[in-house]
């Protein structure tokens, strides 16, 4: 508790007012929609992590409750309460209705946290129909809450005594900001395990009294056990390999695993507990630490195969990594007006000189390990430099007339070669393939149908691929190669898009092929190449006049408002697939870019990601028979089909 004393009013910096954010909240939360609602929560949950990350407090409670408010309560020191000498107001009121105030801007208060704004607490008050704060501190219990967006409501009171220390917030978000208010129990499960994860040895709590539904989260090895999860299911070259340490006030937490049936590298990177999408310095560290050791192995040990050294792409083909690094506030920079990417240049050498150190001596301590990776990195590097021959020659030449005769069954390629705004759509089933054929844009839309379901390919290895004909094509289509060998420069299309019926089925293909790109073409989604269609489900039609008023419905709601804009006499039309549609229909709600509906295809969270896949796709039927049950109302669906009767 040494810093306790320096935690007070005096911490508190006003940077300036909260008035922009309830008329623009985009800004400050990223959308109104589930994203944007969840974020309110994370602001509140990570004040707690940074009390948990500082030394104070190691318990941290998630209550859902049934009005969907929600409550975030903390063992940390406590929100002060005492009164800031510049604003005459107490420094918990400060902190709740002032943006960019609060104890982050200076390290007195804080060694290291996760914010560099300073909005969290004030932005979520704001976006908030009520918020109730109770703060335990210095022996008493504290109470403030506000209405209405961020207006005070009941000034702080002592409500009691108490030898308890921590801070417990509950709000409610605003209905009329958000377009929904309903809390995703999976999307918090999975936020406060990625943050167990990080912050090892402290407890987080989760319940839910809508359902009774509880979920604890503890882990003794931190990232060790992150790695374990995102790797179930795939065959490893070895055990977790992790590091630990703290060096020029950095403390950097490394932990890796090799696997033989990957060939995408996947490398998660965290400052101070936040995930930093767009890596920086600390991933660049390791980078060049890992190249290093790898390479430095080689050459002391003469196993090397040729002149040419490693490529760091080379070394770090199949492998699963977690970066975690925590950085004094005095030191910590990011890029651009988000957290995604550090910016902190000491701390590219401190981790490259570090990784490489630990590595070099973990490889020279375990040689049968060391001596299998780098027969699996000399093996990446023979593919990678075989691939570039043959799309050498392959440039050099024309296509041969075999080639040609398997894409011409099936393709009906787009005219433009302005391969960044041409579009594939990957169409299920013939019929529609060729009602798809009529309404496209033929100078920039290509259509490539499906005959059948596609083949699971999670687990299976590049060549079992291949002797697909379905993937076959879809990969020559692409046309930017697969697995280690896929370069998305070469890619055809700027929009890869899934187009299937709006059922099960279609939904059952829309995941298979969302598989086979997540494990072989990974960068088409991370770069945002991949859509989804979004067909209608309805038609609201009549006929007045021989003229026809129709407007098309996605979803129950859309139906509603259809009909009164129709007006009587209206008829409806239930399209259960898409070749249900005339070419005109399809083209207007489907694929004409001035009314079509796509939904970007993105990874937000890793875990979830690579979590969803193993359940959905992989071979344990009992995790997937427990996640339908839990996560699919099959009440719901039967009522729609009764209704549809």
């Amino acid at each position: 508790m040494e810093n306790n004393e320096l935690y007070n009013a005096s911490s508190i910096e006003i940077l300036e007012g909260l008035e922009a954010v309830r008329k623009r909240p985009g800004m400050y939360i990223g959308s109104t929609d589930t994203y944007g609602l969840h974020h309110l929560v994370w602001e509140i949950i990570d004040n707690s992590v940074d009390e948990a990350l500082n030394g104070f407090g190691n318990k941290i409670y998630v209550t859902i409750h049934k009005d969907n408010s929600i409550t975030i309560a903390d063992e940390g020191r406590g929100i002060p309460c005492d009164v800031h000498k510049k604003s005459g107001l107490p420094a918990i009121q400060l902190i709740l209705t002032t943006l960019h105030s609060g104890g982050k801007f200076n390290d007195n208060a804080y060694k290291s946290s996760g914010g560099l704004h300073g909005v969290g607490s004030s932005v979520t008050n704001a976006l908030s129909e009520y918020m109730d704060v109770t703060v335990y501190r210095d022996g008493k219990i504290y109470n403030i809450s506000f209405k209405n967006g961020g207006k005070l409501n009941q000034p702080l009171k002592i409500i009691g005594q108490s030898a308890k220390h921590g801070t417990s917030t509950t709000f409610k978000p605003d209905s009329k900001i958000f377009k929904t208010t309903d809390f995703s129990y999976e999307r918090i499960y999975r936020h406060l395990q990625e943050s167990a994860f990080l912050l090892k040895k402290v407890h987080f709590y989760l319940i839910d009294e809508r359902d009774g539904k509880k979920d604890e989260f503890y882990y003794e090895n931190g990232i060790k056990e992150y790695i374990e999860e995102l790797a179930v299911g795939k065959k490893n070259l070895g055990d977790v390999v992790y590091f630990e340490d703290t060096v020029d006030n950095i403390k950097i937490e490394i932990a890796l695993e090799y696997f033989y049936d990957d060939y995408i590298e996947n490398i998660k990177s965290y400052v101070n507990n936040v995930r930093t999408i767009d890596g920086g310095t600390h991933e660049i560290g390791f980078k060049l630490g890992i190249t290093r050791a790898v390479n430095d192995y080689i050459e002391n040990n003469g196993l090397a195969k040729s002149k040419i050294k490693l490529e760091g792409s080379d070394i770090r083909e199949g492998i699963i990594a977690i970066i975690s690094v925590r950085i004094p506030e005095n030191i910590l920079e990011f890029e651009g007006q988000t957290k995604s990417k550090l910016g902190t240049q000491i701390a590219q050498t401190v981790i490259n000189n570090y990784f490489y150190t630990k590595f070099s001596y973990f490889l020279n301590e375990n040689k049968d390990f060391a001596v299998a990776l780098v027969k699996k990195c000399q093996d990446s590097q023979m593919a990678r430099l075989a691939a570039r021959k043959a799309k050498e020659e392959a440039r050099s030449k024309k296509k041969s007339i075999k080639e040609q005769i398997i894409l011409s069954d099936k393709l009906t390629p787009a005219q433009s070669k302005d391969f960044k705004n041409n579009e594939l759509f990957i169409v299920e089933g013939d019929s529609a393939g060729g009602t798809a054929k009529k309404g496209r844009d033929p100078r920039y839309q290509a259509i490539l149908p499906l005959r059948g379901k596609p083949l699971n390919t999670d687990g299976l290895s590049i060549d079992k691929i291949l002797q697909n004909q379905e993937f076959a094509t879809i990969i020559n289509t692409i046309g930017a190669g697969v697995g280690n060998n896929f370069d998305i420069e070469d890619i055809h299309y700027g929009k890869i898009i899934i187009m299937t019926d709006a059922d099960t089925d279609g939904a059952h293909i829309q995941t298979l092929l969302l598989t086979f790109f997540y494990n072989n073409m990974r960068p088409l989604i991370t770069e945002g190449h991949v859509f989804v269609a979004v067909p209608p489900l309805y038609r609201v039609h009549k006929t007045e006049k021989e003229k026809v008023i129709e407007k098309y419905c996605y979803n129950d709601n859309d139906l509603e408002e259809a009909k009164k804009f129709v007006g009587t006499g209206y008829s409806i039309s239930r399209y259960k697939g898409l070749g249900e549609m005339s070419d005109k229909q399809l083209k207007y709600t489907t694929m004409d870019k001035e009314h079509r509906v796509l939904m970007k295809v993105s990874i937000n969270d890793p875990l979830i990601c690579a979590n969803k896949i193993n359940i959905l796709m992989g071979d344990d039927a009992s995790k997937r028979r427990k996640w339908l049950e839990e996560y699919i109302d099959f009440s719901e669906r039967d009522n729609f089909i009764k209704e549809l009767k």
